[in-house]
């Protein structure tokens, strides 16, 4: 049965970060987590660590304090929608994030959409608004079992150039 979720965390950035990464709407795990990409088996943490050659804990203060560090900014498109567990094919009745944000006060150089869902609705609700075109990265998420963490290092690695 679909549930109404509100996005429970607000957007993590700061003036000099410079890529924004949206996912499409927190999972239950990473909701009970607490941050995001909070799922165990998501291998955004696992990734990102590789691709910055460094060891992470699952310490929210730690991942959060990497990312400011790296001058990514992350945040969801989904606001508010109508949801079964964590399956972005349930999700219905989107109401997306406003990024607007996130656009005024950092110096965002590019945008990447962790995976199809997200990348759609970017497209749909707010590619127009920023004017920013975003890179489709393939989900890190454990749903995703399609692509290796090598498969994903390959895609994911462009982002170190920014």
């Amino acid at each position: 049965m679909h549930q109404t979720v509100i996005h429970p965390f607000r957007p993590l950035f700061q003036a000099d970060s410079k890529i924004l990464i949206l996912g499409s709407f927190p999972s239950v795990k990473t909701r009970e987590y607490g941050f995001f990409y909070g799922h165990p088996r998501n291998r955004f943490w696992p990734l990102l660590a590789r691709i910055f050659d460094v060891t992470l804990s699952a310490d929210l203060e730690e991942r959060r304090a990497f990312l400011l560090k790296h001058r990514i900014a992350v945040y969801d498109v989904i606001n508010r929608c109508d949801i079964i567990g964590s399956s972005d094919s349930s999700i219905q009745n989107a109401i997306p994030s406003d990024l607007s944000p996130i656009f005024h006060e950092a110096d965002i150089q590019q945008v990447f959409c962790n995976g199809g869902t997200a990348h759609r609705y970017y497209q749909k609700y707010q590619e127009q608004q920023t004017g920013r075109k975003a890179v489709r990265l393939p989900s890190t998420s454990p749903a995703n079992a399609r692509y290796s963490m090598e498969d994903l290092y390959k895609h994911w690695k462009i982002i170190k150039e920014y």
